[in-house]
């Protein structure tokens, strides 16, 4: 099979920590640029924009855009014009309006879109929305929480209008609409915003799946061990998933899901949509947010220090 060239646009922590890595291990894949306003990493040419990378480097195939969300309408508009297939890190976009038009304009440049929900791609999340196929829940609890100084230290960008505790409250929110078997309703929703900030630090969110409650708890100030949680009660047992969706455990007991990592579960999709010449966009734990800010109970807490 073709190597598939590969540029990432935006050189921050989770290109370095999960993108590059997942990209030199998978044998379809070569990093070849950069599109970054700071330092490329050693070895690889580093670009302003994507019009100027393929200037110099016209034979690049796809680019993994993993900038902050805002302003990525252009970068996306850049690479589709000049043929390259498109990878977006969560969340897509900072609006719905704005992430809903990148598959129209995927289609009409007739390239490939995969908007990746990494979560989705942890090693529980299959067996768990298989197992569930088979009996009636009853109940849904997720905790999603931890310490935004661990995971964004000195990340200004996470406090922009629309994200804070959502950044990874997203995540949560992507294994939930794929494992459960009925879309969820929100039915309320309190968010806790740090005095000097403009992003929730804390959210609780109560929905409704097909007459039974589901319960989400989001705080981006967790101390001590973090927590990422689902638990569900159904009509045959419970199930737990932990640690982000990667463990999994059945009435107590764990369950042998493996261990690859999310991100060379993502690339390998990647690759086979590439090769089919199919897009992959999924918009529903976006919306999920957007309904958390519309109906949103906003209460104000102590200022946030780092």
């Amino acid at each position: 099979m073709k190597t598939i060239r590969v540029a990432i646009a935006g050189i921050g922590k989770i290109a370095r920590d999960q993108h590059i890595p997942t990209i030199a291990a998978n044998d379809r894949f070569e990093f070849v640029a950069a599109v970054t306003g700071h330092q490329a990493p050693e070895g690889i040419p580093g670009f302003r924009s994507v019009p100027q990378m393929m200037e110099a480097m016209p034979d690049i195939d796809a680019i993994a855009i993993c900038t902050p969300p805002r302003g990525r309408q252009t970068l996306i508009a850049d690479s589709f014009a000049h043929g390259l297939d498109v990878m977006i890190e969560k969340p897509p976009a900072a609006t719905i309006a704005e992430a809903a038009s990148f598959l129209p304009m995927a289609q009409a440049a007739g390239r490939v879109l995969h908007a990746t929900w990494h979560s989705r791609e942890a090693a529980g999340v299959h067996p768990a929305k298989q197992w569930l196929k088979e009996r009636t829940i009853r109940r849904v609890e997720c905790n999603w929480k931890e310490d935004v100084r661990v995971w964004h230290p000195g990340q200004e960008w996470i406090w922009e209008p629309g994200i804070g505790v959502f950044d990874p409250g997203i995540n949560a929110l992507s294994v939930l609409t794929k494992i459960l078997p009925e879309p969820m309703q929100l039915r309320s929703s309190a968010l806790r915003f740090p005095a000097n900030k403009a992003a929730p630090i804390a959210a609780d969110l109560e929905y409704d799946h097909a007459g039974i409650p589901v319960s989400v708890a989001f705080d981006f100030d967790q101390k001590g061990p973090q927590t990422w949680d689902i638990d569900i009660e159904t009509d045959d047992g419970s199930l737990k998933l932990s640690m982000g969706a990667s463990k999994l455990a059945i009435n107590g007991e764990d369950v042998d899901v493996g261990e690859e990592p999310e991100y060379a579960h993502l690339y390998r999709r990647f690759a086979e949509l590439i090769d089919s010449r199919t897009s992959d966009v999924d918009l529903t734990p976006f919306r999920h947010v957007a309904d958390a800010f519309l109906l949103g109970k906003r209460t104000v807490v102590g200022a946030f220090e780092e």
